[in-house]
């Protein structure tokens, strides 16, 4: 069942599998297609606005005008935000052993202290669309990035409490940025959103690959504190607050959320009851799955094998690097066909040969499975977003299928870790660990190829 087009929609013809070039969400182009960037065409299909039913109003319009003046300071701050994006959750990883050791936890304890984060990233997806249109993104985004901050401290004090209370807080923040910069970037640069998204996508990969690799060499310098480490990276969340503090003192009291533009009608129909809507979520759900389980035991899998800890960091780092390749070549090809079954079936299929090679020869042939998993990794979330938008009938669905998707999806990625943890705990090794991600990656082949169908909910 197709959406109600909105008034601003002009019909013609398109291909099918395509998104529609002509969406267009009034004077805002939430989803415009014509730019000078030809070369990733589809990058900016990928941006869901949180608020894609409201319209500006001339004293929000003034605002943002006003901003546009300084790109350059917006710039600054949008690549200082991406950096954030991951950078909270990528630094626990290779300093897991010291953090188990330092409070007495078991491995499924451990688990939860990345299961945590990424439970409230499902949480916080809830919430902010919300606080987007009650107080604006700027000044939500800014509040983002100081809760980031504070709890990235907050989860370094004596107190296992504590490490998972900063856990809550990181998750929640990373939630907001995750659901409201792609809107910002969309709003605000609407004729250059494919090179923009490239430089929020590279930017956010860039700061998880280097503080993976500086986790444990930070952690030396320190004098062994992991505590230490951890704490650093709240600068980063401090700086990028700092730069967006101008964006928020111009649009203070101007954004003018109030005049909405959806069209009146009938209620859409439940996506929660569409067995397509379904299939997309639960695709996003398990390609995040696999994907947090290796961002939480990645390094211990190979320093359980005899890597060193450092060397172990650097291969995750490669691991977060390579991701950017998927994450951009598999897009571009997913909206260039009727079906996306081939992609579905490539990107499952490395995914499964890299966790196979992570149990047969862990530390051998750890940059080659390092590489493999990071162009599935890459091109699995990067296909789930394309499918976001290629299953939905217009702009609308499409925000609404992205938060349905997002918040069911990271609620089920949550339990990767923390089960991938019980598991080793149990048995005393990774084999059945990853006997269990691979049935994973069964079940995301399944849904996948039912989701990549060429059909709309």
């Amino acid at each position: 069942m197709r959406g109600r087009p909105l008034p601003s929609q002009q019909k013609r013809p398109h291909a099918r599998g395509r998104v529609p070039t002509e969406w267009s969400y009034g004077p805002r182009k939430a989803l415009s297609l014509s730019r000078p960037d030809t070369a990733p065409a589809d990058a900016d299909r990928l941006l869901l606005d949180a608020e894609a039913d409201v319209r500006p109003s001339p004293q929000g319009l003034a605002a943002r005008r006003q901003l546009l003046a300084h790109p350059v300071v917006l710039l600054i701050g949008i690549v200082l935000a991406s950096l954030n994006m991951r950078a909270a959750l990528a630094s626990v990883s290779p300093l897991v052993g010291e953090i188990s050791a330092a409070f007495g936890l078991s491995s499924t304890a451990s688990s939860l202290v990345t299961s945590v984060p990424v439970l409230f990233l499902g949480v916080g997806a809830l919430v902010a669309p919300w606080l987007a249109r009650r107080f604006g993104t700027e000044l939500v985004l800014f509040c983002a990035l100081l809760l980031l901050g504070v709890g990235i401290l907050v989860r370094v004090l004596p107190s296992a409490a504590a490490l998972y209370g900063g856990g809550v807080l990181v998750g929640t923040a990373i939630a907001l940025l995750n659901v409201l910069m792609p809107g910002l970037i969309k709003r605000d640069f609407p004729d250059r959103a494919a090179s923009m998204t490239s430089v929020y996508t590279g930017a956010m990969i860039a700061g998880a690959t280097v503080v993976a690799a500086a986790s444990v060499p930070l952690e030396k310098a320190f004098g062994d504190s992991w505590e230490a480490s951890l704490a650093f990276w709240s600068l980063l969340a401090a700086v990028a607050a700092v730069a967006w503090l101008p964006q928020v003192l111009i649009a203070r009291g101007r954004t003018g959320h109030e005049v909405r533009t959806a069209p009146a009608g009938p209620p859409a129909r439940s996506l929660w009851r569409s067995p397509l809507a379904w299939q997309v979520t639960l695709f996003m759900g398990l390609q995040s799955l696999w994907s947090y389980v290796l961002i939480a035991w990645m390094p211990t899998i190979f320093t359980d094998h005899g890597m060193s800890r450092a060397t172990a960091g650097v291969v995750f780092a490669f691991n977060n690097l390579i991701q950017v390749a998927g994450a951009f070549a598999v897009p571009l090809l997913a909206g260039r066909m009727r079906s996306q079954r081939p992609l579905v079936a490539l990107v499952t299929v490395m995914v499964a040969a890299g966790y196979t090679g992570l149990m047969v020869a862990p530390v051998s042939g750890a940059w080659l499975w390092s590489a493999v998993l990071g162009i599935g990794q890459g091109g699995a979330v990067g296909l789930a977003l394309t499918l976001i938008v290629l299953r939905s009938g217009d702009a609308m669905t499409a925000a609404r299928l992205s938060g349905m998707a997002q918040t069911v999806g990271y609620l089920l990625a949550a339990a990767g870790p923390l089960a991938a943890g019980a598991v080793y705990q149990a048995t005393g090794g990774w084999t059945v660990p990853i006997c269990l991600v691979l049935c994973v990656c069964a079940a995301a082949l399944g849904v996948g190829l039912l989701a990549a169908r060429d059909r709309t909910v």
